[in-house]
Order: C-alpha cells, then sequence, then structure tokens
C-alpha cells in the first residue's frame, strides 16, 4: 500500500517554462517591453539566462517599423528561430508592437511558425493568446484597433531598480509625412494626472530616485482637456514628491514647446537640466513638406530661450538627411542650425522610406550615394561639435547617479560609470569604499571625448541612497521557485506583488 507521503513524492513537479524579450525601437518600445516581462512572470514563466539566444520556451519580439529594415531585420531572426523551434516541441514565438500592428496577418504568411501575433493597443493579451495558441495547436493573431489598458496600469519587470519609465500618454496627433507611428499608436490619449503622480509616488517608495516621462509629444499633454500648461504642471507637481532626485522626459515637439514649459525645467531643482528637440531638417522648405509645423526661426528661438533659462542644459536632436526633395541648399540649412545650436549629441537618420506615409511616393527621392555623403558630413561635424562642448566640462565639479551596465571598459580600467545631471555619461575611478548603482558620487572632470567624460582623480564624495539601497536588496534577495506554469488568464481585482528579480519615445517625435 502507497502512503500519502510516498504519492506526493511521485507528483511530477513541472518545470517553469522560460521566456525572452527581444525589443528594437524607441523608448516607448522599451517601456513596453518591462510590461511584457511583467505579464509573463505573473503568468509563471522565469526569465531565461542572460545570452540564451533563442534558446527559451517562449521568444517575444516587440518590433519598431519606424526604419525600413525593419522588415527585413524582423523576418532574419525569425527565420534563424524556425529550426530552433522544430527541434524543441512546445517553444512558441510571439511577434508584437509596431510592425505587428502595421503587418498583421502578413507575419504568419511569411513566417507560419509564429505562434502569436498582437500589436500596440492590447499587450496585456500576450499570456492569454499563448495558452489559446497552444491549446488550439494554431497561431493566435489578436490586433485591437484601440487601446485597451493604459500600459501602466500593467504588471512590469523593471530593468532598473533606481530608475523607471513613466507614460503619461499614447499614441500621436502629429501628420508627419515621414512618420508612421500615428497609425499604429493611434490618437494621442493621455493618463490623468493623478495616475501620473500617484504610480511616481509609489515608485519612489519602492526606492526608484530617477523618473523618465515618456510620451510620444510630451509636451501636448493635456491637450484633450485644453489646458496648455497640464505639461509644465506636471513637471512642477515632480517637484513637490519627496525622495525623487531626477526628474527627465522624451520627447517634446517644438510646435508645443512653450515658455511656461522652460520655466518650470529651470524652477524645478528635480527636473534635470536636459532637453531632446527634435529638428529633423533645418530647411524650412523640407519642414514644410515634413509637415512640421514649425520653420528654423522658432526652433532657434526656443534653443535660445532654453540657454538662457539653464545655461548648462545639454541639448540632443534628431535628424533625418536626405528627406524626398532635399537639396544641397536644403542640407547647408541643416549644417547651419547644427553649428548655431550646438547640441551635445545627435541622433543622425538616412531618410527611410516607408510604406503607408505620404512620403514614400513623393517626387525627387535623393540617390542613396547623395545622401550617404551628406550624412557623413552631418556626421563629422557634430562629432566635432559635440567634443568641444564635452571640452567645456573639463574642471567641472559633478554630482553622477551610478549607473549599471553603461561602461563596457569598466573591469577593465578598474572604474565605474555614471550619469551626470545633463545626462552626459562619465567614467570615474572607483573609490576604496562600495558604490551601488543608484548611489550618488561626486567627481571632478578631467578628460573630454566626443561622447563620454572622464573623472581620473580620487572621488570627492559618495552619497548611499534608498536607490541604492533598492539595487542591493534586490540584487541580495533568492529568487523564489516558481510554482509553474499557470494558464495566463487574467486575475479579477489588483495583481499581487511580482516576485523579487534577480540582476537589474521614436526618433520621429
Amino acid at each position: 500500500m502507497t502512503s500519502s507521503s510516498d504519492r506526493s513524492q511521485a507528483v511530477d513537479v513541472q518545470e517553469p517554462k522560460t521566456y525572452e524579450v527581444r525589443t528594437y525601437g524607441c523608448q516607448m518600445n522599451v517601456h513596453d517591453s518591462e510590461r511584457l516581462s511583467g505579464l509573463l512572470e505573473g503568468a509563471g514563466y522565469v526569465r531565461a539566462a542572460e545570452g540564451s539566444d533563442g534558446d527559451a520556451d517562449v521568444v517575444v519580439f516587440n518590433t519598431c517599423a519606424v526604419r525600413e529594415n525593419a522588415d527585413n531585420r524582423l523576418y532574419g531572426n525569425l527565420g534563424r528561430l524556425a529550426p530552433m523551434k522544430t527541434k524543441r516541441p512546445g517553444m512558441q514565438i510571439a511577434v508584437g508592437g509596431c510592425l505587428a500592428q502595421k503587418d498583421r496577418d502578413t507575419i504568419v504568411k511569411k513566417a507560419p511558425w509564429v505562434d502569436v501575433v498582437f500589436g500596440t493597443h492590447n499587450i496585456g493579451k500576450l499570456p492569454v493568446l499563448l495558452e489559446r495558441a497552444r491549446v488550439q495547436e494554431e497561431a493566435q493573431v489578436e490586433i485591437a484597433e484601440s487601446l485597451e489598458a493604459f500600459p501602466s496600469t500593467l504588471p512590469t519587470r523593471r530593468e532598473s531598480a533606481y530608475a523607471a519609465w513613466v507614460s503619461i500618454s499614447v499614441g500621436c496627433n502629429n501628420t508627419c509625412t515621414f512618420c508612421i507611428v500615428p497609425a499604429l499608436r493611434g490618437k494621442e490619449k493621455d493618463r490623468r494626472t493623478g495616475d501620473i503622480l500617484a504610480e511616481i509616488e509609489a515608485l519612489v517608495g519602492e526606492g526608484v530616485s530617477e523618473i523618465t516621462l515618456l510620451g510620444q509629444n510630451v509636451n501636448a499633454y493635456g491637450s484633450d482637456i485644453g489646458d496648455r500648461e497640464a505639461f509644465s504642471k506636471l513637471l512642477r507637481a515632480c517637484g513637490q514628491i519627496e525622495g525623487l532626485e531626477r526628474v527627465r522626459f522624451t520627447s517634446p515637439h517644438p510646435r508645443d514647446f512653450t515658455d511656461d514649459v522652460i520655466a518650470a525645467m529651470a524652477e524645478t531643482p528635480n527636473v534635470m537640466p536636459q532637453l531632446h528637440m527634435p529638428l529633423q531638417s533645418g530647411s524650412d522648405p523640407v519642414l514644410k513638406a515634413m509637415r512640421r509645423s514649425y520653420r528654423q526661426d522658432r526652433y532657434l528661438g526656443i534653443i535660445e530661450k532654453v540657454r538662457a533659462a539653464i545655461p548648462n542644459a545639454a541639448i540632443t536632436t534628431d535628424i533625418i538627411v536626405g528627406f524626398p526633395g532635399e537639396t544641397e541648399e536644403d542640407f547647408e540649412q541643416t549644417m547651419h542650425v547644427v553649428r548655431e545650436a550646438r547640441f551635445s549629441a545627435a541622433f543622425t537618420f538616412q531618410y527611410s522610406k516607408r510604406p503607408g506615409t505620404p512620403a514614400a511616393t513623393m517626387e525627387n527621392q535623393v540617390p542613396k550615394e547623395v545622401v550617404q555623403a551628406r550624412y557623413e558630413r552631418l556626421v563629422a561635424l557634430q562629432e566635432e561639435i559635440s567634443w568641444d562642448e564635452n571640452k567645456k566640462q573639463v574642471g567641472r565639479t559633478l554630482e553622477l547617479m551610478v549607473a549599471e551596465g553603461e561602461g563596457r571598459k569598466d573591469g577593465a580600467t578598474h572604474r565605474l560609470s555614471g550619469r551626470a545631471p545633463d545626462n552626459r555619461l562619465v567614467h570615474f575611478t572607483k573609490p576604496d569604499q562600495e558604490v551601488r548603482p543608484g548611489d550618488v558620487v561626486t567627481v571632478e572632470i578631467t578628460y573630454a571625448a566626443p561622447h563620454h567624460l572622464l573623472a581620473e582623480g580620487a572621488v570627492l564624495d559618495v552619497r548611499r541612497t534608498r536607490a541604492g539601497d533598492a539595487w542591493e536588496k534586490r540584487n541580495a534577495a533568492e529568487a523564489p521557485k516558481p510554482a509553474g506554469v499557470m494558464l495566463g488568464l487574467p486575475k479579477i481585482g489588483v495583481p499581487e506583488p511580482l516576485p523579487v528579480a534577480t540582476g537589474s519615445g521614436c526618433g520621429c517625435d
């Protein structure tokens, strides 16, 4: 006769399934991927080891559709996973994000081994769709046409213990002729200010000391309620949250960038002296063809006002080279703005034709070789300016928030890395005392390179922070044993807290 204890020992305990999320594109996608990870962990999956390279039970692609090669990149990666899936019964592949919203059924036709396709508006359905695909043994394609749940209401697995994204809006009301994002993300939808502040306060309570307000066009926040000063009021409200040391935001649009926002940045101590202001082109005719509702004078006027109010502000930008019809004179106007604005860095792109956008069918597409030559000239100019602007930092004493994983050579050079208030990357000499990601150190800048700064002397001060405590707690905690994979069905009521994890907007605005 078998005892009950013998029977319990004979039960076959199912090993937890692993997942991997691969993210492409803008900060909005990065934020969405944190939500996807949280959803999967809430359904009982565990994160695959770093570097697993597809060797997971579930591989999720969170895609971008902004660049021309996005399709090729996705299908190339899917093709590499096909033989792995054949060898591993039960492995599932899911494709979400902007490209999934755009291509829909095409993905399954081109890659029939994909199990789930979901869009930008229904990321919360992923666990259910995976389970349905497993039970029904056929691909599940579900693309919602409008937002089902604001991403920040979903569970999350944040990549950082000390810094976090906070969405204030999704979608975009602009109609730029080169951009497909509004068609895929939908019209702008704003969150209630109280919900945003409540989320920030909860994050600070968990040890987060830096937040980045996130939206396709953050300074249009409040447009749906007719309050043009809603974004500056939100920045000032962030300044009242105790324990919140750094506030950043991305990305604004020059059309909606008003003086009250500049004043709020200058007068709110925890709003950092950093601004990402997309330019796209310095030519008025090209800006008109792009349907950008500002011109060169307006753009440079904003830069001038920001520098007057915040002299040490680091300003970055996005620029497109080779937009249809761009002449040499147009390109020289872009070079002129770059020289005048003195950007600390610029994210430069060669124009990429996207089907479904008005620009894709415009006449006078610029030859590839011309675009390449202009692009190289622009990059060379910006490199020179970035280096010059960084040299101005030499001799300054700065407070750095210690970062994790930002210095690839830190181990060999016995350095650590951190971010200055203006978001410049600084590598500094490792002090004798323990310093954790999220802690704050004070250093003197001794050397400047185009893309980073060095503080080669001794660290002047180390301030241990609650954010550092949160990082230490996360990394010291033993990962609890999962109970196995559940059905992934949504629970009623407030989600249970996620287990403590071990380890740590598009350029079209």
